[in-house]
């Protein structure tokens, strides 16, 4: 039992504790903000906006040439922009449902922006695994900057910078959510705008999504954002819970994550997204609000209670 939960400190102390910060730091944005498009029910357009800020990052990359540059948040943003006004667009203008407009909106973004990366791959260095899988452990490989006297890998940095921001917005910004997301006609009457706040949560949600992008890719970062907030409302309907309990999540399948990598010798993310589903599992079957077997028991008191 000890060698195994010692067996990750193979890789060294130092590492693992990148890598699980890594993991933390890129799944605990997308926990929180997930949290909102699951009560919104809006989940689908996450998987939009995560598919259609490549050709943003790609365009930006073009023109500053560093992958490092700020302005890749900035083109990640507008494209995920630009992909909730499609939506938006072709569901209000046409007959079309809004599930066939996100459809008709991403693949459309996405398929530019695999062109882009096929056309300049030589030049933007974004391949094709890293768009489908992400790279999590080559973090260790990127050039490293001193903090308090250790040398912490740049994405590490950014990812951290990101989270930390996520956090302070959702904090400060958490009535304007809550009732926006809730009710939004009372927003609207005591001076909020949700169409501004929802334009203002998917710019957001598009900066996460691209310093996610890197780490996990453009398919399983859906997966961060909405499995840790589907097993918090299994567990609770009240937001601060759900929020709470996604954040939890995230550290929870981080660890477990690293524990499967090592393991099994396979994609950091892929084994961090199959932690994370576990724990859905668990929140399936045993949640305090919608678990099956606390209904079924809740059923079988009533029954009881009746005879």
């Amino acid at each position: 039992m000890v060698e195994w939960i010692e067996r990750p400190f193979i890789l060294g102390a130092e590492d693992v504790f990148y890598l699980v910060m890594m993991a933390f730091f890129v799944a605990l944005p997308c926990s929180q903000l997930g949290a909102f498009l699951v009560l919104r029910r809006m989940s689908l357009v996450g998987d939009a906006i995560s598919h259609s800020v490549l050709p943003g990052i790609v365009v930006a990359f073009l023109f500053t040439e560093d992958l490092s540059s700020p302005w890749l948040l900035v083109g990640a943003s507008g494209a995920g922009l630009l992909v909730t006004f499609m939506i938006e667009m072709i569901h209000s203008k046409t007959r079309v449902k809004q599930d066939a407009a996100i459809g008709i909106a991403f693949t459309s973004l996405f398929a530019i922006g695999v062109i882009l990366v096929s056309v300049y791959a030589s030049k933007v260095h974004i391949d094709a695994d890293c768009v489908v899988y992400g790279k999590l452990v080559s973090i260790l490989d990127h050039d490293s900057v001193t903090m308090l006297g250790y040398d912490v890998p740049k994405p590490l940095v950014t990812s951290a910078i990101v989270a930390i921001l996520t956090m302070l917005t959702v904090i400060v910004c958490y009535r304007i959510l809550l009732l926006s997301s809730f009710d939004p006609g009372m927003a609207a009457s005591i001076g909020y705008r949700p169409r501004i706040v929802h334009y203002a949560l998917m710019a957001v949600l598009s900066m996460v999504v691209v310093t996610s992008f890197q780490a996990v890719g453009a398919i399983l970062v859906i997966a961060l954002l909405i499995i840790p907030a589907a097993s918090a409302y299994l567990c609770s309907h009240r937001l601060k819970v759900m929020l709470l309990l996604s954040g939890v999540h995230a550290l929870i399948s981080s660890v477990m994550g690293l524990y499967l990598y090592v393991w099994m010798d396979c994609s950091f993310a892929a084994a961090m997204v199959v932690a994370g589903s576990i724990l859905f599992l668990f929140a399936w079957f045993f949640g305090p609000a919608d678990g099956i077997i606390i209904k079924a028991f809740h059923r079988r008191s009533i029954s009881l209670g009746n005879d």
